[in-house]
């Protein structure tokens, strides 16, 4: 049986967010195993999962660049040490004109772009320059690029003001001129998935593994709320018996019409008015056994500029409107830092070793 510290509990309770007795519990029953112990914690309901951002120490800046007939759409990430220069106006300078030349230049991935010129310099050479005028280290993490390559086809983005966020996407449309109509919408909803984090573009892209292990976590989640609901006389939420849309076969969805009838005909609601009722009963009933899809794929997601529809929904109603169909076909989120582990640092250690 492996020692559990306290060093152990409370990485595991800022990592998790669970109670201390909790934490200690699940390491015990995980032999000391941190990230077995998470998700022991994350299935009893008891924690939520690690965030990434929880554990971040790197700083920079997320720069989206945008061409003018949006055909083309870069994003990037940059790091530096400190958030007291990622405010600095050389480094957002940097930051931007970098973004700029990956997209004119069609730079692909980070070794092409060491290798490229910019400002008469070898990148490598340009950025050494620019670290020893700025004073700090800074590293080109990542970028992408996403282009339009028919008329039918727009791009567009956002950047969160504080620079951490960025998101750009790309559309398919049925005509030229739909795409060219489409950019606003583009970016309203690029400014949706940052603030909602979406992780896929479409509830498609979850495994049923995925979707198995999240269902039991987020159960668990409602029947802890339900357990202080109650304690308070409160109304409890029902708990669903789906999670994703992947699991609503058409068995299932004439099982839930059924019943719905069933329901309608036990009120004595005339068999004429049904067909008025039962499609909103049924949008309730995919809309209640769905919410992990509502959480991880951004056409799933109720939009937040009108949350009466999903953002799926929003893209349908719009090109009826202009005559035809809007797709979004791709989807990137950067959030600043993520999948990087913060620093820890021994601050007494670090003393004593100046003192010495």
């Amino acid at each position: 049986m492996a020692e559990i510290s306290s060093n152990l509990i409370r990485e595991l309770r800022e990592r998790s967010g669970a109670g201390m007795m909790d934490c200690k519990n699940a390491l015990t029953q995980t032999d000391g195993d941190i990230e077995a112990a998470i998700n022991l914690l994350h299935e009893k309901g008891l924690g939520k999962a690690a965030k990434k951002a929880d554990r971040l120490a790197s700083e920079g800046l997320i720069s989206v660049e945008i061409a003018g007939d949006f055909k083309a759409a870069t994003m990037s990430e940059i790091n530096s040490e400190t958030d007291f220069v990622a405010k600095n106006e050389k480094f957002i300078s940097l930051t931007k004109s970098v973004t700029s030349h990956i997209q004119s230049n069609d730079i692909p991935h980070v070794e092409s772009l060491q290798n490229s010129a910019i400002e008469g310099k070898n990148f490598t050479e340009y950025l050494n320059s620019q670290i020893a005028t700025i004073g700090e280290n800074l590293v080109v993490r990542r970028f992408v690029t996403i282009r339009a390559n028919d008329e039918t086809s727009v791009v567009n983005g956002y950047v969160h003001s504080n620079g951490r966020v960025g998101v750009v996407l790309g559309a398919k449309c049925s005509s030229k001129e739909i795409a060219t109509k489409a950019a606003d919408l583009l970016k309203n909803i690029a400014m949706h998935a940052a603030a909602m984090k979406p992780v896929y573009l479409s509830y498609t892209e979850l495994s049923q593994e995925f979707i198995e292990k999240e269902f039991i976590a987020f159960k668990a989640n409602l029947e802890k709320e339900n357990e202080e609901a109650r304690r308070l006389k409160k109304i409890e939420k029902k708990i669903p018996l789906y999670g994703s849309k992947s699991q609503l076969t058409d068995e299932i969805l004439a099982k839930a019409k059924a019943n719905m009838e069933a329901e309608l005909r036990t009120q004595g609601k005339p068999e004429k008015i049904w067909d008025r009722i039962i499609p909103g009963q049924l949008e309730r009933f995919i809309a209640d056994n769905t919410q992990l899809d509502q959480q991880y794929a951004l056409l799933s997601q109720f939009y937040v500029m009108d949350e009466s529809k999903t953002v799926g929904q929003t893209l349908k109603d719009r090109g009826n409107e202009l005559g035809g169909s809007i797709e979004i076909v791709e989807y990137v989120r950067f959030e600043l830092g993520e999948g990087l582990e913060k620093r820890v640092d021994d601050f007494a250690a670090e003393v004593a070793a100046q003192l010495n």
